[in-house]
């Protein structure tokens, strides 16, 4: 049933008519799919995770410790552990690929029936709909409960 909660599909920065990234997120992290130049060895690429710094500036800061890299299939996968679970980012980079507010509402809800199914693992979330604005995940009800 949760898995009916992921992201249905990744959102995509584009600049200059060329893709930079592709990413999403759930709860717990945020993920960044960047496409490596072809022909290009992939052993010359390295990416350093810093709390908010990940070749240019993090939306939000993230847990180092649990975050991490890898290059499969001539694709750059990062995965960025949210310091602040529940938190709805707009992008993962600060000024680049920023959701509209629409998009930025609907990865929200997304968030929010995530958090209900991960608290209520008996129930099917994945047909729930909000009328309105949502709440946010993190502080709904007494907030996110801590493990």
């Amino acid at each position: 049933m949760a898995e009916n909660l992921a992201p249905e599909k990744r959102h995509t920065f584009v600049h200059n008519g060329q893709k930079v990234f592709e990413w999403d997120q759930t709860l717990e992290e945020v993920n960044m799919y960047i496409e490596l130049p072809k022909g290009v060895p992939t052993k010359l690429f390295h990416c350093t995770i810093q709390a908010s710094h990940v070749e240019h500036d993090l939306m939000h800061p993230v847990k180092t410790d649990s975050s991490f890299w890898t290059i499969e299939d001539a694709e750059m996968h990062i995965t960025l552990q949210k310091r602040e679970k529940g938190k709805t980012w707009s992008s993962p980079i600060q000024g680049q690929g920023i959701l509209d507010p629409y998009a930025a509402d609907q990865e929200q809800k997304r968030l929010m029936l995530q958090r209900f199914q991960e608290e209520n693992p008996g129930f099917d979330f994945s047909q729930a709909q909000f009328s309105g604005t949502c709440p946010d995940p993190r502080t709904f009800m007494g907030g996110i409960r801590s493990e």
